[in-house]
């Protein structure tokens, strides 16, 4: 049975997280924990009958039996940067000089402590095996039923993948793309590379958790809040970091811990939080 989200540990914003960490109010000193490994994945993927291709770079620390990510562009983090989480306890890596550092840091904390399962409030969907567009598809189809719409809506994409963007085309959705990188849809359509500030004018938001990484989360989460706007998230980076913040911003969560569906052919486990049906007590951090 899963929990109550109110009765679990949660924040009212990222900083409200990272300090509640801190203060011991989710687990351990992290003054105590050390990272024993540091590693990065790099992909470069084309799936058959696309069009397009992209590329992944994500950076993974593990402490004990944990393991917690932070996505990043291609070529961008430095190579010393891993060497600096090696030995090092979560506290400092969480006022690491790189954005990047801080979330991995924060993600694997949490994973350690709170580890994703029933007793956090998560509900475990089973991915077939099969291709990575198989499971690319598998995958999006999971996530956008997190969405409580009927046909017709419109959904804001902060952070565009292809096999989302369908799903929600099956499910007779509107969508507006925005992605740092720019660039068009498989379908020809541009992507914005700005959130559009004016009136709004879509009904849910789904976002990537790699804006954890690029700093563009806390204006979309504060947005969403502010308006009454729902928000999903589809989270490999920072998986077990967005569920905290549910009930202040973020209505559900799919969260995708390391390894990640594109690394193996074989059946796999996202654990989903909050969606349709789910009631939230927010109460802040505790």
């Amino acid at each position: 049975m899963t929990a109550p989200a109110g009765t679990l540990p949660a924040a009212a914003s990222y900083e409200d997280l990272v300090t509640g960490v801190l203060a011991g109010r989710f687990g351990p000193d992290p003054c105590t924990r050390r990272i024993a490994m540091a590693f990065t994945t790099r992909q470069s993927v084309r799936h058959p009958g696309r069009g397009t291709g992209y590329r992944n770079e994500v950076l993974s620390l593990r402490l004990g039996a944990a393991v917690g990510s932070c996505a990043v562009e291609p070529g961008e983090l430095p190579a010393e940067a891993v060497d600096d989480c090696v030995g090092a306890d979560v506290a400092t890596l969480l006022a690491h000089r790189l954005r990047p550092v801080r979330v991995a840091a924060l993600d694997t904390y949490l994973m350690d402590v709170l580890p994703h399962g029933p007793a956090a409030g998560a509900r475990p969907r089973l991915l077939p095996a099969g291709s990575s567009l198989e499971k690319s598809r598998a995958r999006a189809r999971a996530v956008v039923g997190l969405l409580d719409l009927p046909p017709g809506r419109t959904v804001l994409v902060v952070g565009v993948v292809n096999s989302l963007l369908e799903a929600l085309r099956e499910r007779g959705l509107a969508y507006v793309p925005c992605d740092l990188k720019g660039g068009t849809t498989e379908w020809g359509e541009p992507v914005r590379t700005d959130v559009p500030t004016g009136p709004e004018h879509w009904d849910a938001v789904l976002v990537s958790g790699m804006t954890l990484g690029n700093g563009t989360f806390e204006p979309l989460r504060e947005r969403a809040l502010r308006n009454g706007t729902p928000l999903v998230a589809f989270a490999q980076t920072g998986s077990a970091v967005l569920p905290r913040l549910i009930g202040a911003g973020v209505t559900a969560v799919s969260a995708e811990p390391y390894p990640f569906f594109w690394l193996d052919g074989g059946s796999g486990t996202v654990h989903h939080y909050g969606g349709p049906g789910t009631v939230h007590s927010h109460g802040g951090a505790r």
